[in-house]
């Protein structure tokens, strides 16, 4: 499947972003030499790879497999740790915000989940703004997990942050396939 979906990267817009909702360093090596190509053949300038915050350390070596600079984001979700870690069971552990900046240029961020506060969505938005060059904040769908969506926490966001997706750096999905992955677009 990788090979196909590969093959249809047009490089129109001379960059390209791997979603594989996971970390980069866990797609086979198949797939990384196939990337490589496209990129060489359709003379892509710019790579954005996904990573879990363990593979900090990794990044730098996983550069030199490219050519072309490489944009690396992870999913922090909130800078809330308890919430983070407690609630989400994300495993992400850090001191401060400038230590997952000193490995990440862009990070995701997670909007409307039950016991999620305004405060914590706002702190989440200044960090983002201030410490990260790129950002994608995606508003929590209901899922299979007893977790479950605010929608009126997600409306306020929607009238007090909605203008964000104008930004260049800024990628608000608002609904979980709004990259053209899942449901039927990810038919190859």
């Amino acid at each position: 499947m990788n090979k196909k979906v590969i093959k249809r990267v047009t490089g129109i817009h001379r960059q390209l972003e791997i979603i594989n909702s996971g970390s980069c360093m866990e797609l086979p090596n198949e797939t990384l030499s196939d990337i490589q190509a496209i990129v060489t053949e359709k003379a892509i300038e710019k790579l954005y790879f996904e990573a879990h915050y363990q593979y900090k350390h990794e990044l730098e070596a996983f550069r030199k497999r490219f050519t072309v600079p490489i944009v690396f984001k992870t999913g922090i979700e909130t800078f809330d740790d308890d919430f983070r870690n407690k609630v989400l069971k994300k495993g992400v552990f850090f001191n401060a915000p400038n230590d997952v900046a000193s490995h990440f240029e862009s990070i995701c961020l997670l909007v409307g989940i039950q016991g999620q506060t305004k405060e914590m969505i706002q702190r989440d938005i200044e960090i983002l703004l201030k410490h990260f060059k790129y950002g994608c904040i995606n508003i929590f769908q209901n899922n299979s997990t007893p977790i479950k969506a605010d929608e009126d926490l997600i409306e306020w966001f929607r009238n007090t942050y909605g203008a964000l997706e104008k930004l260049a750096n800024i990628e608000i999905l608002w609904h979980n396939t709004d990259f053209g992955v899942g449901g039927n677009s990810h038919e190859a």
